[in-house]
């Protein structure tokens, strides 16, 4: 006996790769049903490489009474309106939006670090998702901060622009043909040209001149993690088109030299290591685009500090950063409260 499984936004890049991990991973499912905006209402999408296709219905007259879960991912306009209507009929919704994640009476999750907060999620009949930055980062820092508590982590992210949506993965394609042609480039969707460029600024930015998307890194980070954590990030969008790269360093409370740390990585669940020290030794986002692994790479001892742990971490943003990450919290949310059968 299987759940019945809507997926709120599944026109959309993240929805899409909802569909296939929800596929791919076998999820126990009796039914399933690809919602969108009312403009993409008739609109067939395939579920994941089954063969099957699924026409999208429109989210306004979509009426969630029996339906178990709800993977929403269609931002946070939608997300307030129709969020609360699912959870009140009954329809467990797992977010992928900013909206819920700082909401006291709303568990964030990953299933990796944190599967115990889920437990609180009847509160409000909502699971909140991370930001994509966040997710992979602290599946990187639980096995380390579990054997030496993190006393402080500053990254900078190299975020790929599929975080910004179908829109900016146009942006770099268009901009990237309209160099090599030597066409006019405007940038729209970013603030600057992002072709064959690096920008320093992903969302709004804040009083304190830090990024809303930094802002995210520091608060989720406490949140999942542990409250008592200090984060410094730096979020830049860089000219890629799937997959997101942190480069962290750490500061530990106890002794903790990089030998140690990856044989935890080694080890810790929803990770790989691929630490060789020498030419193509490590990966990057393109090598990780399409994989479940967040991968570690070019572990060494920061002797700037004591205890300190310098480290390249990697991940499918589409994947780990917000679609798989769903799916594993309603898995993990089938085992723990809604079991079937």
């Amino acid at each position: 006996m299987g759940y019945r499984v809507a997926v709120v936004g599944a026109t959309g890049n993240v929805g899409r790769e909802m569909l296939a991990i929800l596929a791919e991973r076998g999820f126990p499912m009796d039914e399933v049903a690809a919602v969108a905006s009312p403009r993409s209402q008739g609109t067939e999408i395939e579920l994941g490489d089954t063969g099957k296709m699924l026409k999208c219905k429109n989210i306004e007259h979509f009426d969630f009474t029996g339906w178990d879960i709800a993977l929403f991912s269609c931002g946070s306009g939608p997300t307030k309106e129709y969020a609360p209507k699912a959870a009140a009929a009954g329809c467990v919704v797992i977010d992928n939006s900013s909206l819920y994640r700082m909401d006291p009476d709303v568990p964030l999750i990953v299933p990796e670090v944190n599967p115990d907060d889920i437990d609180g999620y009847t509160k409000k009949n909502i699971i909140a998702n991370p930001n994509c930055s966040t997710a992979q980062m602290v599946v990187a820092l639980k096995p380390l901060h579990d054997a030496a508590t993190i006393k402080r982590v500053v990254v900078s992210t190299y975020q790929s622009v599929s975080g910004a949506g179908k829109q900016g993965m146009d942006e770099l394609f268009e901009q990237s043909r309209a160099i090599f042609v030597g066409d006019p480039v405007e940038p729209a969707k970013f603030t600057k040209q992002i072709a064959f460029n690096v920008i320093p600024h992903i969302d709004v930015f804040m009083d304190d001149g830090s990024t809303k998307e930094e802002w995210k890194m520091v608060v989720e980070t406490k949140k999942i993690l542990d409250p008592k954590v200090k984060v410094q990030a730096t979020c830049v969008r860089v000219p890629v088109f799937v997959g997101h790269a942190e480069s962290i360093t750490l500061e530990f409370e106890k002794e903790l030299s990089a030998e140690q740390a990856q044989d935890l990585l080694r080890e810790a669940p929803g990770l790989m290591l691929v630490d060789k020290r020498e030419d193509g030794g490590y990966v990057t986002p393109v090598e990780c685009a399409g994989d479940y692994a967040t991968y570690i790479s070019r572990v060494r001892d920061d002797s700037t500090v004591d205890n300190g742990i310098a480290l390249w971490c990697v991940s499918d943003n589409l994947r780990k950063g917000a679609a798989l990450n769903a799916v594993q919290i309603a898995e993990l949310l089938g085992r723990k409260h809604l079991k079937k059968g």
